[in-house]
């Protein structure tokens, strides 16, 4: 064959052309490999990796796969295990690595393939604290009316990865103590993912400040002790954006704060607060990011609190909220639910679910862009996120779908998965269950579901396929079991951690925590470690004990 002109020849000739084919080969395969940068792998919270080839339904059997290793940390890991491929680790070799964060204030950066030899220790680890200077994590015991998290806070939510600067934002709360007094401090972090180095301008001291008299003055200020950072980080169109919960119920005062960051800068950029002239409606949503389309718009489901918006109050308790970033942040349209006062007066929680922003091949002519959600008594929302409602006070006849007794006998938290022209949703006291969804309506019964119950807090599915085949339903049980489905069909079930418990156990559960699947192997978060399950070797299956359950 013909060289097809005289640079290409004198690359070859020159010896650039090995250059340029490793290069080409190194290209590839980076594009192959899946990296995992956010909560539930996009900012629409779909909850599905459509990239994954290794792991297949005829593969997930205890008999070929298992557990492959643990990485102990220093505290609970209550934030989704993130995944950035053939990372260049200073002083070591190319590496497929984990990042996770812990309550104890640290970040870990783990191999993410082996934990044998050098890789038996994290390839860096950083902490936040520093207790011979009186910075510390916070203790629970300082929550004595409702230590949700316990023995202490420190990194609660899921960070996020700028994959082109190589980036990791980490939020933590401090507590900074002197001889005279304490103070409560959150800081946003910019980690460098090869060395957990704090970039320049890093970190920041969170604060906010904006207009209104829900504090009984002029102004509403940020609370540091009373907020809590419960929701992932969203990283959009070069904005790092902070969503707030309270660290208690009834500690006053506390608002639902959005709070943007300049990627490059950390220069705080945009402060959105969603009741600035009353009270709480905190965005805590189980621990799930706020959700973003592909037009930069953004959405937040709002906890009990006021709500007034509707008759000029400006409060925007107990309801799926858009702003939009296309000119700063900016609100844009709401929906209420019909019975909000009901909802207030009996914690039935809106914000309990986080927002699942659904591809536009399941909307209709009439309603193309659509987001589903449930609040904590089972009811489910189906909204056009173009034009969501606002509030109608008879009944929810605005929104596409709000329909109940679904999904739940007792609580919804956390937050539905979708695939493949089905909604998955899993609530307390109740079996995971499948509604598909098309021409912009879902199906009100379940399709399919688990012959298991799951206990509180319920689960959150995520799937694995190859793009539409092979697809597995992974969740993380409240009792410490990892359990697989075919999502087609919940009540087969393909695996479950306990079926060889001796060799697979997960270990103690983090609650509303999800596990992650990238390149053929499952990362999920415990109380005391990070946990990878994968295809076993010839010599782990040979070594496998006899399964200790009866697979079903």
């Amino acid at each position: 064959m013909a060289i097809p002109d005289a640079g290409f020849r004198r690359c070859i000739s020159s010896g650039k052309f090995l250059v340029l084919v490793t290069l080409l080969v190194w290209t590839f395969s980076l594009k192959a490999q899946v990296n995992v940068v956010t909560y539930q792998y996009d900012n629409t919270r779909v909850g599905s990796n459509l990239q994954e080839k290794t792991l297949t339904p005829s593969t997930i059997s205890s008999t070929r796969f298992g557990r492959l290793f643990r990485q102990p940390v220093d505290g609970t890991i209550y934030g989704q295990p993130l995944y950035l491929s053939k990372v260049k680790i200073k002083g070591k070799h190319v590496h497929n690595v984990v990042y996770v964060a812990t309550e104890h204030d640290s970040v870990y950066a783990f191999d993410a393939d082996d934990n044998r030899g050098e890789d038996a220790n994290p390839l860096w680890h950083v902490s936040f604290i520093d207790p011979d200077k009186g910075i510390t994590s916070v203790p629970s015991r300082d929550y004595l009316r409702c230590p949700a998290i316990v023995p202490e806070v420190g990194v609660t939510s899921t960070s996020v990865i700028d994959i082109a600067t190589g980036t990791l934002y980490v939020e933590s709360m401090t507590k900074e103590s002197d001889s005279n007094t304490a103070s409560y401090v959150h800081h946003l972090h910019a980690l460098d993912v090869k060395t957990g180095k704090e970039r320049p301008g890093s970190p920041v001291k969170i604060e906010a400040t904006v207009p209104g008299t829900g504090d009984g003055s002029d102004k509403v200020v940020f609370t540091p002790k009373n907020q809590r950072q419960r929701p992932g980080l969203l990283l959009l169109n070069g904005v790092v954006y902070t969503a707030w919960s309270q660290q208690c119920q009834g500690l006053d005062p506390y608002h639902g704060w959005l709070i943007g960051y300049d990627s490059k800068t950390l220069r705080q950029v945009s402060v959105f607060n969603n009741t600035p002239n009353g009270v709480e409606a905190s965005f805590w949503n189980s621990g799930a990011a706020p959700a973003a389309d592909n037009n930069g718009n953004i959405f937040l489901a709002a906890g009990n609190g006021s709500f007034d918006y509707n008759t000029g109050g400006g409060n925007l308790g107990q309801s799926y909220i858009r702003l939009s970033t296309q000119h700063g942040l900016k609100f844009e349209d709401y929906f209420a639910p019909f019975d909000v006062v009901h909802m207030n007066r009996h914690d039935i929680d809106l914000g309990s679910s986080g927002i699942l922003v659904l591809p536009d091949d399941v909307g209709s002519a009439l309603h193309p862009h659509l987001l589903v959600g449930a609040a904590k008594d089972g009811r489910i929302y189906l909204i056009d996120r173009d034009h969501m409602g606002g509030h109608h006070s008879d009944s929810d006849s605005q929104v596409v779908q709000s329909f109940t007794g679904a999904i739940t006998q007792f609580v919804y938290l956390g937050k539905p998965a979708y695939f493949n022209g089905s909604v998955y949703f899993c609530g307390t006291g109740n079996s995971l269950k499948q509604f598909p969804i098309s021409d912009g309506k879902l199906e009100t019964s379940a399709r399919s579901q688990t012959t298991a119950q799951f206990e509180f807090p319920g689960c959150v599915p995520t799937i694995s396929a190859n793009g539409k085949a092979d697809a597995i339903l992974w969740l993380l049980e409240s009792k410490g079991v990892l359990r697989a489905y075919d999502p087609s069909n919940l009540s087969n079930e393909l695996y479950d951690s306990n079926q060889v418990a001796t060799r697979d156990a997960l270990g103690a559960y983090v609650k509303f925590s999800v596990p992650i699947v990238a390149n053929g192997k499952v990362y999920a978060g415990t109380q005391d470690a990070l946990v990878a399950y994968g295809l076993l070797s010839q010599d782990m299956r040979s070594a496998s004990p006899t399964s200790s359950k009866t697979p079903h």
